[in-house]
């Protein structure tokens, strides 16, 4: 077999989706990932790491110098290797495998492979689930379309914990736990997102009352994003709405991919 022939079966292998040893590489790849995200999930058990820890290393050497071969031969076979390299996967696949090489400098550095998780998005690809992303695209769309309300929200409740915590500064003091301004924003974040870790906690009468006032604003701050996201995503569905027209009940209102009417079911003719 040429350089050249190989390349192109490699790849086909490493990169096809189709059923067949590209589907059956990347299920098992999936399979892998999962097993070495699994490794170190348990290896972090303190008891089990003081049994097992030198087995549980052997495995995880094992799973990176086999993801480390893996992510060579793809740039062995990649027609374009600086876009594959750049690429979300490309650079998931290179993080991948490094922290198992930094932990011998840095150590606990390994546990950072849990970033592997990422890997598993390629299920997407394989299973041919990208009508699925439409609808995450819907959502990214809305967030980003209401960037600028969030952030004005967010400039807002972050005046909002200053001033509560500032109040609480002055009026319980560090004898109460509130040793600076710091602390005490601290405090106003943990109580107005209704946290409550309860490491701080107002003894004055005054400081309780302002506490209160504190728990009830946080009622509306938290209702005010969710308010401002679920008018950009009623915004956007309406947006996927078009104007094609059936051609059996002639009813208006069908989304953009419909390839049927969802009122009589009749198929629907492509979009102009």
């Amino acid at each position: 077999m040429s350089n050249a022939n190989f390349k192109t079966w490699l790849h086909e292998i490493i990169f096809g989706t189709e059923p067949g040893p590209g589907r059956n590489f990347d299920i098992f790849l999936i399979v892998v990932i999962l097993s070495s995200v699994a490794a170190l999930f348990v290896d972090s058990v303190a008891s089990i790491h003081q049994r097992y820890g030198d087995f549980l290393f052997g495995i995880e050497v094992f799973f990176t110098i086999l993801f480390t071969l893996e992510y060579g031969a793809r740039i062995y076979c990649s027609p374009n290797r600086r876009a594959y390299i750049f690429s979300f996967y490309g650079l998931i696949d290179l993080l991948a495998t490094i922290p198992t090489y930094l932990s011998i400098f840095i150590p606990g550095a390994q546990h950072l492979l849990v970033i592997r998780v990422f890997r598993v998005l390629r299920v997407f690809r394989v299973f041919k689930l990208f009508h699925y992303m439409s609808e995450a695209n819907v959502l990214l769309r809305s967030l980003l379309a209401s960037r600028r309300k969030i952030s004005v929200f967010l400039v807002s409740v972050l005046t909002v914990i200053v001033v509560f915590g500032a109040l609480m500064y002055l009026i319980e003091g560090p004898e109460n736990g509130f040793t600076s301004l710091p602390r005490s924003m601290y405090w106003a974040i943990v109580t107005v997102t209704t946290v409550g870790y309860g490491d701080i906690a107002p003894h004055t009468p005054l400081g309780q009352l302002v506490a209160a006032m504190a728990m009830i604003t946080s009622y509306a701050i938290i209702a005010i994003p969710t308010g401002i996201l679920s008018a950009e995503l009623i915004q956007e569905s309406q947006r996927m709405i078009t104007n094609r027209q059936c051609v059996n009940c002639a009813k208006f209102g069908h989304d953009k991919e419909a390839n049927y009417c969802k009122h009589c079911g009749e198929k629907m003719p492509p979009p102009q």
